[in-house]
């Protein structure tokens, strides 16, 4: 039986290589990103709790299916980020929906806020917060994702590379622009942050 402990003192990769002994080490990969997993999915989707569960659990089944797929030389959160992407993309394909709106925290916001601005504010009020939390969502899909992985899940621009299949170069263009169209979008609105 595998203990807690254990699991915490664990690298993902080291997590990988005892998965591919014994199984039961899975679940503390599976503990570890649960969490985070089924919250990116949720951020970039407009789907029920249920669907981003049955998601998830897909994600999770594809991750142990290909686990001597995983390359040791990149970063494992960075694998299974990509294949949640590449999961919750397929399941808008299958329902012919565009991803809308989720529930943000003011944390989030915050992060995303402060790093299109230059003048950092403590408190953003109610109303101004809806509007922008609707900015957001109303931002083109690609700039959307950009921002939850940069600013929500704090990937670093190899990591989003590595998850969205994109050179460095382009996920740093696109986050520019998101925050460039994030901006021009305050703007219309009024909004001064």
């Amino acid at each position: 039986m595998v203990t807690t402990s254990e699991c915490i003192k664990k690298t993902d990769e080291q997590l990988v290589v005892l998965t591919l002994k014994n199984q039961e080490y899975y679940l503390c990969l599976m503990k570890r990103y649960e969490d985070k997993l089924f919250n990116y999915i949720s951020k970039i989707s407009n789907i029920s709790k249920e669907e981003a569960e049955d998601i998830l659990q897909e994600v999770f089944i594809k991750v142990y299916q290909n686990l001597n797929d995983y390359d040791s030389n990149s970063k494992f959160s960075s694998w299974i980020y990509r294949i949640a992407h590449n999961a919750t993309i397929s399941a808008f394909r299958k329902k012919d929906v565009r991803p809308q709106s989720v529930p943000w925290d003011n944390e989030e916001l915050i992060n995303i806020m402060k790093s299109t601005s230059n003048i950092e504010k403590d408190i953003i009020q109610q109303s101004t917060y809806k509007q922008i939390l609707n900015i957001i969502d109303s931002l083109p899909f690609k700039y959307k994702e950009v921002l939850i992985l940069k600013f929500v899940e704090n990937k670093d621009y190899r990591e989003i590379s590595d998850i969205l299949h994109k050179p460095m170069g382009t996920i740093a263009t696109l986050i520019n622009r998101a925050k460039k169209s994030l901006n021009q979008e305050l703007d219309k609105e009024g909004i001064k942050i």
